[in-house]
């Protein structure tokens, strides 16, 4: 692969509903006039319904790869999704989402790797954070969150709006006693950031990286190469069902035909009787065309979508918090209208 000038590329990690995608959208908007930029985004869950948050373009490569951790069991994919991605599009720039519960140490390791020297340059590491969160006893017990924070050189303050005083500066205590120093801590109201912290960013320190035990052992075997499971697409009546579980968490996740048409009211109120503290993720076709819906720490948003491939579903959440998926597909089926006459 012969690149003159290597491709910079930024890595934005952080807790799961922490405000990650807000942020790359944001970034996005500051992408010059005729440049190419490339999104990939990892998702914990099986079906990738994050990708469907960014509306792609000539100009705004979005590229998907569910059912996993980046850092570990889907590694060889990435290279090989990466490979072509830059064989193909040639993106000026390269702004990489990893799993809310993925470790960065290992795609940190996969992009200084051999197969891309001289053809990226990873620049400063930005991890985001709720302030809320360091309240959390559950989010304060998970080591991946801790090593998020510790491996960044740069730290997005997000959903500010939505903290308290006394919880900012908390969260900037916290994080300016980490080791190594943080380059820089900024809030980012409404995931905005001052453009000089993406475009005057510094090469990546690697003197901290690591990646911990509970990672390494979901490592996969040299050589081993899989696939997300998207390739079949659904069939009209008969929804796709995935399931995935590591690190302590599960994921239940659908993908419908996208003629096929659900009632959002009925089905926003379904999800909202669900546990609070689950993670819900979707992007569906309704009436009144396609929205995407996005539950974290209990708060909802709906916004339309221009996605329109097919309709998608997760749920991801501790072991145990679940619900059962009989009665999800009950509740499912039971807010499935039919499909759009003539598609």
């Amino acid at each position: 692969m012969r690149i003159v000038t290597p491709i910079p590329v930024h890595v934005v990690t952080g807790f799961l509903g922490s405000g990650k995608s807000t942020l790359i959208h944001e970034l996005l908007e500051l992408k010059p006039a005729g440049e190419r930029w490339a999104v990939v985004v990892n998702e914990f869950g099986q079906v990738g319904i994050d990708q469907a948050m960014f509306e792609a373009s000539d100009e705004i490569i979005v590229k998907g790869v569910p059912g996993g951790c980046l850092c570990c069991q889907l590694a060889f994919v990435l290279q090989a999704s990466l490979v072509n991605l830059l064989h193909r599009h040639r993106p000026d720039r390269l702004l990489i989402e990893p799993s809310g519960l993925g470790h960065p140490a290992g795609l940190l390791d996969l992009l200084r790797g051999e197969a891309f020297a001289g053809v990226l340059e990873v620049k400063e590491v930005i991890a985001v954070l709720d302030p809320r969160r360091l309240e959390e006893p559950r989010v304060q017990a998970n080591a991946t969150f801790h090593d998020q924070l510790a491996l960044a050189d740069g730290v997005a303050l997000t959903l500010v709006d939505q903290a308290s005083e006394a919880q900012r500066l908390e969260a900037r205590r916290h994080l300016e006693a980490l080791w190594p120093p943080k380059r820089w801590i900024c809030e980012a109201p409404f995931g905005r950031l001052p453009a000089a912290l993406l475009f005057d960013s510094l090469p990546r320190d690697e003197r901290h990286d690591e990646r911990p035990a509970a990672h390494q052992a979901l490592a996969p075997l040299a050589g081993r190469q899989e696939e997300p499971q998207e390739a079949r697409e659904p069939e009209p009546g008969r929804p796709i069902f995935r399931r995935g579980e590591s690190l302590g968490h599960v994921s239940l996740g659908w993908r419908w035909h996208p003629a096929e048409v659900f009632d959002l009211d009925r089905l926003s109120h379904g999800l909202g009787e669900l546990a609070g503290d689950l993670r819900i993720k979707a992007v569906l076709h309704a009436e009144t065309g396609w929205w995407l819906y996005n539950r974290a720490e209990g708060r909802v948003s709906l916004t339309e979508s221009a996605w329109r491939r097919d309709s998608r579903l997760e749920i991801i959440g501790e072991s145990g918090r679940l619900p059962e998926v009989e009665e999800m597909e009950s509740l499912l089926e039971a807010c499935r209208l039919s499909a759009v006459p003539g598609s």
